[in-house]
């Protein structure tokens, strides 16, 4: 372990930290980043530790042969450990082949070790030839603060930022910290006149920069605590909210949001649904990994480098112009400290058309595809891929396009407050899961069939045993592929593979067949 990690390892961050880093940023009069001040931090406390060390050894000098010494005072042995001793004697040496020299005698810290050595000696000495001003003193050590910081990073910025939100004195906005005592005075005409701003940009998103420039600034101050002080006012105002990824600052007018980016759509909710995990063959927990459910219990390391992902569009998600935000999705999307809403730009892999998405985080899915999605006529079922662009404010839709040919489709069709299905000709010109593909004519009927489901709390047994009687009729074994049950359950109540699994395998109305193939149990 290198001193470096030992260092940060017992660093823990003291009330003299906290009062070092206010007046720091008093006397910087900027806002700095988490990050700044955890390094401002370190590089303190080492400067500290070595002032001390210094003060400790101010009178402790490194022993070469070649100086003079005089009783009392304080050597330190770089070939004995860097131990400390006072000399104690001095006496002539008596030595032909060296010349003329003395004999110094020092004390250690046991009283029976005393030890001499050479002093003003004239001949050459390997120690003589010693430059002190490289020598470490005991407990010195060299550190470089942003190595310290990168060995325990997680746990000092986590410290750090629990012990400056239990500060008064101190606010964050947008990732930065700054005193509340120099924080500028914005007044109602000035938060007036952003809005005024928002609206004539459609709502937005316009940077903190922009809105300033318009409203004519905040005085002489410097520009940076002019953008932290509209910031922070912005912040405190539901007028306006905060819409850039982590690293950006874009506000939006919260009125002019998107109804589907405020509120969850009631057919993307999920209300958890209790069920025994260990149920899941192999086979089964394989099927759900593959699926990548935004609402299943997969995870990834927050180190593993995603830059593309692909999902099988669902039946919720097509009809509410959005698509998952699963696992993958969420390293592949930009991320925001504190916004729950992040705008971001939407670009058509197929002709380069852009349009406005909204990252809902909290709740997992990306609002604004419906364009994108009714352009190309793409099937519930359509293997959606999503790809980082270099600005982490673009991502780039795909799918994979080929000429359109006719093709077998099910479709669904309430009848008696149940999904019935029938087959069709559909024109499809993507590529797509045919075990998970569906259609309908009829979104009315579907939507109040799903909210029947809804109001209703119809069980989940309840829909997987419509779906088995009305698809069974499409195979000779009346067998139903699992794909084909998750997806189909999912038009009328959003649910991920795990429940669905768990109950077919546990309802004995329910019989496996192999291969992940089910079919009703015969009575």
């Amino acid at each position: 372990m290198s001193h470096s990690q030992i260092w940060a390892g017992k660093l823990r961050i003291t009330d003299d930290d906290l009062d070092y880093l206010t007046n720091l940023l008093l006397e910087r009069e900027t806002p700095l980043s988490l990050k700044e001040l955890a390094l401002a931090l370190i590089e303190n406390r080492l400067r500290v530790d070595a002032d001390q060390i210094r003060e400790r050894y101010a009178k402790v000098s490194v022993y070469r042969p070649c100086d003079a010494y005089n009783v009392g005072d304080q050597l330190m042995f770089t070939n004995s450990n860097n131990d400390v001793a006072p000399v104690i004697r001095i006496r002539d040496g008596n030595n032909p082949e060296y010349g003329s020299f003395r004999v110094i005698t020092v004390q250690f810290d046991d009283p029976k070790r005393e030890r001499s050595f050479a002093a003003e000696l004239k001949t050459p000495h390997a120690l003589s030839e010693l430059d002190v001003s490289t020598v470490l003193m005991p407990g010195q050590v060299e550190i470089d603060p942003n190595a310290a910081l990168a060995s325990d990073k997680g746990r000092i910025l986590d410290e750090l930022r629990k012990r400056l939100e239990a500060n008064q004195e101190i606010v964050p906005i947008a990732g930065k910290w700054f005193p509340r005592s120099l924080i500028l005075d914005v007044n109602i005409g000035h938060l007036n006149l952003a809005e005024a701003i928002l609206d004539l940009d459609e709502g937005g998103p316009m940077t903190t920069d922009e809105i300033l420039e318009q409203v004519g600034g905040l005085g002489d101050a410097p520009p940076s605590l002019q953008v932290f002080s509209m910031n922070h006012a912005l912040s405190k105002d539901n007028r306006f909210d905060e819409v850039g990824p982590t690293g950006r600052v874009l506000w939006f007018l919260t009125r002019m949001e998107p109804p589907e980016v405020r509120s969850t759509p009631a057919v993307l909710q999920y209300t958890p649904i209790d069920y025994d995990p260990s149920l899941l063959t192999q086979e089964m927990l394989t099927l759900e990994e593959e699926l990548d459910d935004e609402h299943s219990p997969i995870t990834i390391d927050e180190d593993e480098e995603i830059t593309s992902a692909t999902i099988t569009l669902l039946y919720p998600h097509r009809r509410m112009a959005t698509f998952p935000l699963n696992a993958k999705m969420r390293h592949i999307f930009p991320t925001a400290l504190r916004a729950p809403r992040v705008n971001v730009t939407l670009v058509d892999g197929m002709d380069g058309e852009e349009s406005v998405g909204w990252v809902v985080r909290e709740d997992r899915y990306v609002f604004g595809v419906g364009r994108f999605y009714r352009k190309h006529k793409l099937p519930i079922g359509a293997y959606i891929t999503v790809h980082q662009d270099e600005d982490p404010g673009r991502i780039i839709i795909d799918f994979n396009a080929y000429r359109p040919r006719t093709e077998y489709v099910k479709l669904v069709s309430p009848k008696n407050n149940l999904m019935a299905f029938e087959e069709q000709k559909r024109s499809i010109g993507a590529e797509y899961d045919s075990l998970m593909i569906l259609g309908t004519d009829d979104i009315g009927g579907v939507d109040a069939l799903a909210d029947q489901a809804r109001t209703q709390r119809r069980p989940l047994a309840a829909i997987i045993r419509n779906i088995l009687t009305e698809m069974g009729r499409f195979s000779p074994q009346a067998t139903v592929h699992a794909r084909t049950i998750y997806s189909t359950v999912n038009v009328l109540r959003r649910c991920p593979p795990g429940p669905v699994l768990a109950t077919l395998i546990s309802n004995p109305d329910f019989e496996y067949v192999g291969n992940l193939y089910w079919k009703l149990a015969e009575k």
